[in-house]
């Protein structure tokens, strides 16, 4: 059974949406993300997808959203994956530290594989969440303002000597648009790498989009924006999980 992760995506510290990764289409759906979280939390969710957004385009995690973090982590005890601004093993530790049981690490590697090779071998590599997103089938990194020539296959296959396991890949051409998922590219993805579990990530639109990558034994999708918008509702979608 696919394993449904809801994320909440984080600027100034409150939970919001963009759409294609434009800072400039900006959604607010809560305030307080503690308050989504403890919902997805009372539902039966186990895991949780925590993205800052501030700490993506800068140098490190964003003090606010890190507070975010430690607050959705006590009142929850969730298994958080976080990602955003981790580009030093200080900004990782911090991360760990603050509550997070993994970390996803994109940009830094891309610039810095070596770094992120050793990460995978000092932390483990059930702690570290390769990010894979893809723009026009080029890895993008910087939160998004910047291409690479690398593609999600390159990018993967450099790090499964180190022992990676873990890979969130993200259409952003599909992110936030309620579009439906690419679901030619993951099933391939999987097929090609199934010693690594493969997230999709961007598109999730309804609880068929589900239904279908399921059926495509898929192992785990993140769901944003479904969920805020009421296109996927808690209720359906706890009932799904329980009765499949």
């Amino acid at each position: 059974m696919i394993t449904v992760i809801p994320a909440i995506d984080l600027i100034g510290g409150e939970c919001v949406r963009l759409t294609q990764g434009d800072y400039a289409r900006k959604t607010v759906y809560y305030k307080d993300p503690a308050d989504a979280a403890r919902r997805y939390a009372d539902n039966g969710f186990h895991r949780l997808h925590l993205v800052d957004l501030d700490g993506a385009k800068a140098a490190a995690p964003a003090t606010a959203n890190l507070r975010v973090l430690e607050r959705i982590a006590t009142a929850t005890g969730m298994d958080i994956q976080y990602g955003g601004g981790v580009k030093s093993a200080d900004s990782l530790r911090t991360v760990f530290d603050a509550g997070a049981s993994r970390a996803i690490c994109g940009s830094i590697a891309v610039r810095s594989p070596e770094l992120f090779e050793e990460w995978l071998r000092s932390f483990g590599p059930k702690r570290l969440i390769l990010g894979a997103d893809l723009r026009e089938g080029k890895v993008a990194t910087q939160g998004w303002l910047e291409s690479s020539t690398l593609s999600a296959e390159e990018l993967i296959e450099r790090f499964l000597s180190a022992g990676l396991c873990q890979v969130i890949c993200t259409d952003i051409s599909k992110d936030g648009m309620l579009c439906g998922p690419s679901f030619d590219l993951y099933p391939a993805l999987q097929e090609r790498f199934p010693q690594v579990d493969i997230t999709v990530s961007g598109g999730i639109s309804s609880l068929d989009d589900l239904q279908k990558l399921d059926a495509l034994q898929l192992r785990s999708v993140v769901v944003g924006k479904a969920l805020y918008e009421g296109r996927i509702t808690l209720n359906s979608l706890t009932q799904w999980l329980q009765n499949a």
